[in-house]
C-alpha cells in the first residue's frame, strides 16, 4: 500500500502541468509534514532516477549558463522581511548546482549572479547582495573551483573587483569545471567592451580604421568577448518563471537551446536540473543548416 501511494504521488507530480513548477514555502508547510512528505521525497527520488537512467548515452552540454532567478521572491514568500536573506539561500544553493554539472560532465558554467541593472537597486540591498557574492566567490575558491569573474569590473566597488581578481588568479590553474562568476554583467556592455578591447588592441599594432573595416568579422569580435576561448553556452536556463534572457551572454547565446523553469532560484531541485538536460538531449540542434 505504501508503495503504490507513492507511485501514485510520482506519477501525480510528473502528469501535472508545469512539473519544474514554483512551491512556496508555505505552501510546503500547508501541505503537511512527516508520513505524506516522505512518500512525496520518495517519489522524487523515484523520478530523479528514472530521469538519469534516460540520459545514459546522450549527449550532455559543455556549457551551461544560468540565469539565478527569484531569489528576492523567494524571501517574500517565505515571509521574510529582508530579501537579503533570499540571496543568501540562492547563493548557499549555488554549490549543489555546481555538484550536478560536475556528475553529469559538464566543462563550464555560467552563473548570472549581479547584472548592469541590479546595481541601480536601493544601496542597501546592492550593498548586502555584494557581500554574498564576495563570501560565496571565496568559498568557491575554498573549494577548489576554477573561477572567472565575467563582468564589467570597472562598475564595481574596488573591494569587490578585487575578489573577484584574487579568485581568478588564484584558481587559474585548477582542473576540472570552469565557473564564470557574472558579476556587473550585461549583454550589451559586454558586446560595447569587446568592440572597444578590439580597436584599442588594433591602434596598438597601427592598423587605420579602414584597413580593420576591410578584415572585421565575427571572430573579430567574439576573440574579445569576457568569455574569450571558451565554447558558447549550449543551454541556458533561467528559473522563476520569466521567459527572457535579459542580456544575458547576447552574443554567445545565438544558437543555444533554452530552457525556463517556474522554480524560484533556491527552490530549483535536482529533478529539475536533470529534466533541462533531458530537453535539451530531445532537441535537434541543426544551428541554423
Amino acid at each position: 500500500m505504501v508503495w503504490g501511494s507513492t507511485l501514485t504521488l510520482a506519477r501525480h507530480a510528473r502528469s501535472a502541468p508545469g512539473w519544474c513548477r514554483r512551491v512556496t514555502v508555505q505552501q510546503q508547510r500547508n501541505s503537511g509534514e512527516g508520513l505524506g512528505m516522505g512518500f512525496l521525497d520518495l517519489g522524487y527520488r523515484l523520478y530523479e532516477r528514472r530521469l538519469e537512467t534516460s540520459l545514459a548515452g546522450h549527449q550532455v552540454p559543455r556549457h551551461v549558463g544560468v540565469i539565478l532567478d527569484g531569489n528576492r521572491r523567494w524571501a517574500r514568500s517565505a515571509g521574510l522581511a529582508d530579501v537579503s536573506d533570499g540571496h543568501q539561500k540562492g547563493a548557499d544553493h549555488i554549490f549543489e548546482l555546481l555538484t550536478w554539472c560536475r556528475q553529469a560532465g559538464v566543462e563550464v558554467v555560467t552563473l548570472w549572479l549581479l547584472s548592469t541593472d541590479n546595481l541601480a537597486r536601493p544601496a542597501a540591498e546592492v550593498e548586502a547582495l555584494l557581500r554574498i557574492i564576495e563570501s560565496t566567490v571565496r568559498e568557491l575558491v575554498a573549494q577548489g573551483w576554477r573561477v572567472k569573474p565575467v563582468g564589467a569590473l570597472d562598475l564595481l566597488p574596488i573591494e569587490t573587483a578585487q575578489v573577484l581578481k584574487d579568485a581568478a588568479e588564484a584558481t587559474t590553474h585548477n582542473g576540472g569545471l570552469l565557473v564564470n562568476v557574472a558579476v556587473g554583467y550585461g549583454g550589451r556592455r559586454e558586446i560595447a567592451d569587446a568592440v572597444r578591447s578590439l580597436l584599442h588592441d588594433h591602434a596598438t599594432k597601427g592598423t587605420t580604421i579602414e584597413e580593420l573595416a576591410e578584415i572585421l568579422d565575427v571572430e573579430h569580435i567574439a576573440d574579445h568577448l569576457y568569455t574569450a576561448g571558451q565554447p558558447d553556452p549550449d543551454l541556458v536556463i533561467r528559473t522563476s518563471g520569466e521567459q527572457r534572457l535579459g542580456g544575458f551572454l547576447l552574443w554567445q547565446s545565438a544558437h543555444s537551446e533554452f530552457y525556463f523553469c517556474d522554480a524560484y532560484w533556491p527552490d530549483f531541485r535536482r529533478v529539475d536540473f536533470l529534466r533541462a538536460l533531458r530537453s535539451y538531449a530531445a532537441r535537434h540542434r541543426r544551428f541554423g543548416s
